[in-house]
C-alpha cells in the first residue's frame, strides 16, 4: 500500500521543500526522499525537477498529484465510514465558506448541527469565493458554500439561498437623508468594496457597470466588517448582503439607500466534488442546508 508515500508526495508538491515536508509529517528527510524515489520507480517517471536554483513538479508529477489527492481522500473516507458505529454522524466535516456566508449565515446552522451531532468535529475555512472553489476542487475541504459563480465543470453546484443585497451608507452620508435616490445621485461617489476574487466584489462591479454608474474612487477591503467600519465613519457607499448589515441597520449605524425599481439579488450555492457525496457527513450537511433554507422559503 502506497498510502504513506502518496501522502508524502502530496505534501512535497504543496510545500516544494523536502525539509518542510519531513517536519510537517514528523518523519526523517531520508524517509521523504525514499517515498518519492519509490513512487518514481513505481510509475517509471520523474516527479520533481530539483536544481540549486529551482524546484518544480513535472507534468506527470502534476497528474499524479491530483489523482493522489483523490486516492488519499477515498482511503480516509473509507476509514471514517468503517469506524462509524450504527450510522452515527461523527468524525470530521471540513466546510469552506466565502466571507459573507461563513461570518453571517453559516454559524446558525453549525450551532444546530453541533447540538444534534455532538460527536461531529467541524473544521471551517473562510476565504473569498475564488479561494473556496480552489479548496473544493483540490479536495482540501469536503464541501464549499459560495456567493459568486464558478465554471468548474468537475464540481456539482446547488443553489441553496437567494441573497438580497442593499446599497448602504453611514447615517451622516448626504444620500442617507434622501427619501428617493436615483442613478444620477449615485454618480461620482466613493465606493468601498471587497477584494478581487470575492463574489460580493464581482456582483458590485456588475451592478455598477450595468447601471452605468461612474465611480469617483473605489477602495477595497478584504472583509465585510472592515467595509462597514469604514462607511460608518461617513466615507463612501457599499453594496452588502442584508445578512451582513441587519444588526447595524437595527442599531442605526448604517442606512439603506433605496434605489426604486432596482432590486439586487444573487444566488448562494453549495459546491462539492461528486466523489464527496459518498461521505455520510457530506450527505447530512447538504440535506440539512437545503432543508433549513427551504423552510425559510428562500430557494
Amino acid at each position: 500500500m502506497y498510502y504513506d508515500a502518496l501522502r508524502t508526495f502530496i505534501t512535497v508538491a504543496e510545500t516544494k521543500n523536502f525539509t518542510k515536508t519531513a517536519e510537517k509529517l514528523h518523519i526523517s528527510q531520508p524517509s521523504v526522499s525514499l517515498h518519492i524515489k519509490n513512487l518514481e520507480k513505481e510509475f517509471q517517471t520523474e516527479l520533481f525537477v530539483r536544481t540549486p536554483k529551482q524546484f518544480h513538479i513535472t507534468p506527470t508529477g502534476d497528474l499524479l498529484y491530483h489523482r493522489a489527492r483523490q486516492i488519499v481522500q477515498i482511503y480516509e473516507q473509507t476509514k471514517q465510514d468503517i469506524l462509524a458505529h450504527h450510522h452515527a454522524i461523527q468524525g470530521e466535516l471540513k466546510v469552506g465558506a466565502s466571507f459573507t456566508i461563513g461570518e453571517y449565515i453559516l454559524p446558525g446552522l453549525l450551532v444546530d448541527l453541533q447540538k444534534q451531532f455532538p460527536n461531529l468535529e467541524l473544521q471551517i475555512t473562510i476565504g473569498n469565493t475564488e479561494e473556496i472553489v480552489k479548496s473544493v476542487r483540490d479536495l482540501k475541504v469536503d464541501v464549499g458554500l459560495i456567493e459568486g459563480q464558478t465554471n468548474e465543470k468537475e464540481l456539482t453546484v446547488e443553489p441553496f439561498k437567494e441573497d438580497r443585497l442593499c446599497i448602504v451608507a453611514g447615517t451622516d452620508h448626504p444620500l442617507a437623508r434622501k427619501d428617493k435616490v436615483t442613478i444620477h445621485d449615485l454618480q461620482n461617489q466613493i465606493w468601498i468594496t471587497r477584494e478581487i476574487g470575492s463574489g460580493t466584489r464581482a456582483y458590485m462591479d456588475h451592478v455598477l457597470r450595468s447601471l452605468g454608474i461612474k465611480v469617483k474612487a473605489k477602495h477595497s477591503i478584504s472583509s465585510s466588517q472592515g467595509i462597514k467600519e469604514f462607511i460608518i465613519e461617513g466615507t463612501g457607499l457599499s453594496l452588502l448582503s442584508a445578512s451582513v448589515i441587519d444588526r447595524d441597520i437595527k442599531e442605526q449605524n448604517l442606512s439603506i439607500i433605496k434605489l426604486d425599481g432596482h432590486p439586487f439579488k444573487r444566488t448562494l450555492s453549495c459546491i462539492y466534488s461528486p466523489i464527496m457525496l459518498q461521505k455520510q457527513n457530506v450527505q447530512m450537511f447538504r440535506n440539512k442546508l437545503l432543508q433549513r433554507f427551504e423552510q425559510e422559503n428562500l430557494i
